[in-house]
């Protein structure tokens, strides 16, 4: 079985989230508490997809689907990745559609998943 490609995305460390959000450590660890961002440790470090990062600040809708796909169990790996892998019933990876402005069709499925 071959795996489904994932949508192209860097990967940011606390330090570089720091620079792009102008924000103190503290709060930048605060929105990740908060789910404002969600991250996964990679090679042992934490990193986040630069792709939840618009115009210098999280992407307002990613909190509340974050949200949703925790209370259907979803941990940090699965949350990241079900984000980035294009999902059938949306067209698109779930981010992609995130940052077109789809937010209630993302959460309407992520709230199935449960």
């Amino acid at each position: 079985m071959t795996e489904t490609p994932r949508y192209a995305t860097d990967w940011l460390t606390l330090p570089d989230l720091v620079e792009i959000l102008g924000e103190p450590l503290g709060r930048v660890r605060r929105l990740l508490d908060d789910s404002y961002l969600i991250g996964s440790r990679r090679d042992g470090v934490l990193r986040v997809p630069s792709v939840f990062i618009v115009d210098g600040r999280p992407l307002p809708s990613l909190r509340g689907t974050i949200i949703v796909l925790h209370d259907a169990g979803f941990d940090a790996d699965e949350t990241i990745d079900w984000l980035l892998t294009p999902e059938e019933t949306i067209g698109v990876a779930p981010i992609e559609a995130l940052r077109a402005g789809r937010k209630s069709e993302v959460r309407r499925v992520a709230a199935t998943l449960a």
